[in-house]
Order: C-alpha cells, then structure tokens, then sequence
C-alpha cells in the first residue's frame, strides 16, 4: 500500500483554522466528507471523536493520526492537514502537534487499517520530512512532498 493510494491532492489541507481538538477533528471530517459514496463529515465526527475517546491519536513528535473503521465505506480514505501554530491533541509527549494524517477504513478490513497505520507512521518517522512539511505552505507542495517521500520506500 501506497500513500498516493489513499490520499488525494485535494484532500490535502496547507493550514487548519481550528486551535481545539474538537475543531480540528469537524475540520478533518469536512476534509474527507463526501469524497467515498454515502460518506459525509456529519458520519465521519462520530467516528474520530469515538477513536479519540479511547485514547490520543496523537503519537509525538507534534504528529496525530485520528482514525477509524466506517461501515459502508469501500475503500480507505486519507487526509492530511497542517496547523503551523500547533494544537494541544493531548500527545502522548505533551507538545502541539503540526502534523495530522486522517485515516478511514472499511469497517471489516482490519489487516488494510493496520498496512496504512504503519505506512503513516513510516512516512512520518524522518525529523527532516516533519520539519519540512511545517515549513511548506500550499496543497500542492504538501502533496508533492508526501509522494515524493513515500516513493523512497
């Protein structure tokens, strides 16, 4: 599985306007509304604010990657989008986070919901590429620079 396999140029997004994690998490869900057949952002909310109960999405490193099984959806779906300023998401190193890659995935394919869990977190491992991805500021040089990352592996 490919990054370019389940994110789409305009589901990129260069800066969040929200400073909350429930604001960020509307923001995400509007992000994948309506890309997938019968899927709207007024289904995704639940989905990532019930993930988030459990616990943060956000991993460290000023990176988040909410997620969530989707019944009725056919194939995964993700977003990404940039807070320059940075958001309390509750990490697990307490610091903003910058950085959140969204995530849904049929409700019956928990193998793919692991495959693109790991391939984000890959991707997301290189200090330089995070620090890269703060500092771009258009959809498509975030775009561009996700592929062009994801193609070194």
């Amino acid at each position: 599985m490919t990054i370019t396999e389940i994110l789409a140029r305009e589901r990129v997004l260069p800066e969040l306007s929200g400073s909350t994690k429930p604001e960020v998490l509307e923001e995400l869900s509007r992000l994948l509304g309506g890309t997938a057949p019968g899927i709207d952002s007024a289904r995704i909310l639940p989905v990532l604010r019930d993930r988030e109960r459990l616990n943060s999405t956000a991993i460290g490193d000023g990176i988040a990657i909410p997620h969530g099984r989707m019944p009725g959806l056919t194939r995964v779906l993700g977003g990404f989008a940039r807070s320059s300023r940075g958001v309390d998401f509750e990490s697990i190193d307490r610091k903003p986070t910058q950085l959140f890659f969204v995530l849904l995935v049929p409700d019956d394919a928990a193998a793919l919901h692991l495959k693109a869990l790991a391939r984000i977190s890959r991707l997301l491992k290189d200090r330089d590429f995070r620090d890269r991805l703060v500092r771009l500021d258009t959809q498509d040089a975030l775009f561009d620079a996700i592929v062009a990352e994801d193609q070194k592996f």
